[in-house]
């Protein structure tokens, strides 16, 4: 009998600079931060966080998206591993509010594109990390 998950729990990406990465995923997502280490944590508390190497947790919906910073090099999607992170929004209106969003910060994006099934928008990340913001048809 085959493992048959219902959701993903967490996704973590590995990144070079933690600083300028929750910079920019705190300025274009806004998600509000499931765990962090307090700057005056004291060595329980940095005992029971060791599990984010020095990064943030986010909460995404029922989800969790990590950033953890140790990478000494930049990503590449034709490496073995991520190809890239796609996250659901509800309307192709919120692409476009999306794809405002990302220019009003100077984001480079591809523009909004029908793929047949949906509608997606795809930018990069500080690191080169490809993401993508899908929307349904109705």
């Amino acid at each position: 009998m085959p493992i048959t998950p219902s959701a993903f729990a967490h996704v973590r990406l590995t990144v070079t600079d933690i600083d300028r990465s929750r910079a920019f995923y705190d300025e274009v997502f806004g998600l509000p931060v499931a765990f962090q280490l307090p700057p005056d944590a004291d060595e329980e508390t940095r005992q029971q966080l060791s599990f984010l190497f020095g990064g943030v947790i986010y909460q995404l919906g029922d989800s969790l998206l990590g950033l953890r910073p140790v990478a000494k090099d930049r990503f590449d999607e034709d490496r073995v591993g991520l190809d890239h992170l796609s996250l659901a929004v509800a309307s192709h209106e919120e692409l476009e509010a999306a794809a405002a969003v990302l220019g009003g910060r100077g984001v480079a994006h591809e523009g909004i594109k029908d793929i047949g099934a949906g509608y997606i928008l795809e930018f990069r990340d500080p690191d080169n990390i490809a993401l993508e913001l899908f929307a349904p048809k109705p």
